[in-house]
């Protein structure tokens, strides 16, 4: 009887195709849906629940992450250093779930070309990365980074109107931004390249966990 049910189930796309959506959607209510309330991922904690120092991006950095983005630095530099020794030497402290609340979309990345950014913050100086965007090779000669020389350009009216709408999407989102931090966020923005956004989203990554080496 069983291998009948089991047959008639393999032979009609109609019940198959709902068992799987039934599998599946039970599969994902088991695993997903717990994690909505567990604090470490819903809240700026660490693994052992100490609060972290996690604020949601400035406009600057926010303008910034959205180069980082544009640019497709995703495509090869991760954001999540994993707990195993040759990374935790390599990189740092390996990364904690709360240290991305403000991550919409996280940018962990699939594949390291070039270094994981989790813990560049603070690393290096501005001069040092405004001189390896321009030239990565000025700074680190067997680099195979592109150069993105056309980050000097201004920030861009368009950006500077839109920034506090995108503050005001994110804060219903439940990013704490405040009236005063939305109201003052064009002028953040008046004068600066995108080269200064891009570096000041970079200094800020990890530097939440205050015990990574």
């Amino acid at each position: 009887m069983a291998n009948s049910k089991h047959e008639l189930i393999e032979r009609s796309v109609t019940l198959l195709i709902v068992a799987t959506l039934l599998v599946v959607s039970v599969g994902g209510l088991v695993e997903i849906v717990p994690l909505f309330f567990q604090h470490s991922t819903t809240k700026p904690i660490d693994r052992q629940g100490n609060p972290l120092d996690v604020k949601p991006y400035d406009a600057l950095r926010l303008t910034g992450r959205d180069i980082y983005i544009r640019e497709g630095c995703y495509n090869c530099h991760s954001q999540m250093i994993r707990p195993f020794r040759a990374e935790t030497e390599r990189y740092g402290h390996y990364s904690v779930a709360g240290e991305y609340i403000y991550d919409r979309p996280f940018q962990w990345g699939s594949k390291r070309t070039g270094p994981d950014l989790h813990r560049v913050g603070g690393r290096y100086s501005d001069t040092w990365h405004i001189a390896h965007l321009r030239n990565p090779r000025d700074v680190v000669p067997e680099s195979n980074m592109p150069a993105f020389p056309w980050l000097d350009r201004p920030i861009s009216q368009r950006d500077i109107n839109a920034i506090q709408g995108k503050m005001k999407a994110l804060r219903t989102l439940g990013h704490p931004y405040t009236d005063e931090e939305i109201a003052q966020a064009p002028a953040m923005l008046e004068g600066k390249t995108e080269m200064e956004a891009l570096v000041a989203y970079l200094q800020g990554l990890g530097r939440a966990l205050s015990n990574f080496q």
